[in-house]
């Protein structure tokens, strides 16, 4: 019999604008690109560049965009995150308290926080809902946890979960809505993962060992446990495998990038256009990065990019769903919760 207090689990995503409105998505944008782990520059320089220039300009075509992804349900990211958490405060029961945050705007990691002190917990489990590590993704939430939780006079037990890239309910989630699909029919798979500046790879990196030599993303070791590329090399690679793929039959490739410095390659868009160009006609597309459909799938692959691969001379592209609210998914959470909490326990 368990006799100290319950358990609170805090589940994380990004963030998404209130609404699509202009002033709601500059909110979210600067609050967002403000972040020292997401543009990590000096402090007067972010200031002067997403104050004066990047959330003023970009929050009205952002807002159409936004605009596109809305549904009667409102900001997807958000619906699949309520289902999500909705499903494994009913398998966890009454021992667990469980609250949904986003890291920036609503709900705060302070307000979710808030609300599991008020059944005084004894243990905190955080999951970012980040399958790779990233300093501006998982990191920040790490910093943002340990900030508010650093001002309680009483600090409960806390273990935040790292990252999951090769959890093997993602991959088989997954696997199973690509079989939906017929495989055979299309010219290339490409998986694409939400870029980082190369700054940011080789600042993670302790070893010495970031982008020295083709290849060094290909496996997992001691000395690139925390690169995020290697991370979406070994979330692609479980994913091809179950799926009976040749190396030759796809593409890990990064997406979304941002301002003039390098990012880490290849691009998407780069590859894209080559396989048109190599005459392509069919591409299926895997983004593993997002545990949910979102503004970077359903508008920037689904959209974006296949208006531009048309352009190019190809036909189309297909996208494979994530994980959304599969019940699979769900499970998968929760198995990762129960986890944690036999660890503190």
């Amino acid at each position: 019999m368990r006799n100290k207090g319950k358990i609170g689990v805090l589940i994380v995503n990004l963030g998404t604008p209130d609404s699509p409105g202009r002033y709601d998505v500059y909110r979210y944008l600067k609050q967002f690109l403000l972040d020292k782990r997401v543009i990590d520059i000096p402090w007067i320089f972010r200031q002067l560049l997403v104050r004066g220039f990047i959330a003023p300009f970009r929050s009205g075509s952002s807002g159409k965009l936004y605009q596109k992804l809305w549904t009667e349900n409102g900001s997807p990211l958000k619906y699949y995150g309520e289902i999500l958490v909705d499903g494994v405060r009913e398998q966890l029961g009454p021992e667990y308290v469980v609250e949904l945050a986003m890291r920036y705007q609503n709900p705060s990691i302070d307000s979710a926080i808030d609300k599991l002190n008020k059944h005084n917990i004894h243990d905190l489990i955080v999951l970012p809902l980040f399958p790779h590590y990233a300093s501006a993704s998982t990191g920040s939430v790490h910093e943002e946890v340990m900030r508010i939780v650093g001002k309680q006079l009483a600090i409960p037990n806390v273990r935040i979960i790292n990252s999951f890239y090769d959890n093997e309910d993602l991959v088989n989630v997954f696997v199973k809505n690509a079989r939906k699909f017929d495989l055979d029919s299309y010219d290339h798979i490409i998986f694409s993962y939400h870029g980082l500046p190369q700054s940011q790879l080789r600042k993670t990196d302790n070893c010495d060992h970031c982008l020295k030599q083709e290849g060094c993303c290909n496996n997992i070791t001691e000395r690139n446990q925390f690169c995020y590329s290697a991370q979406c090399h070994g979330t692609s690679f479980l994913i091809a495998d179950k799926l009976g793929l040749d190396r030759s039959d796809f593409t890990i490739s990064y997406q979304s990038r941002l301002g003039p410095d390098p990012w880490v390659q290849p691009y998407t868009i780069k590859v894209l256009e080559e396989l048109a160009n190599k005459g392509a006609k069919r591409l299926l597309v895997f983004s593993p990065a997002f545990v949910s459909d979102c503004l970077e799938t359903i508008i920037e692959i689904s959209d974006e990019y296949q208006e531009e691969f048309q352009e190019w001379g190809g036909e189309h592209i297909d996208l494979v769903p994530s994980l959304n609210d599969d019940p699979d998914w769900i499970n998968g959470v929760v198995k990762m919760i129960k986890k944690e909490s036999t660890i503190m326990a």
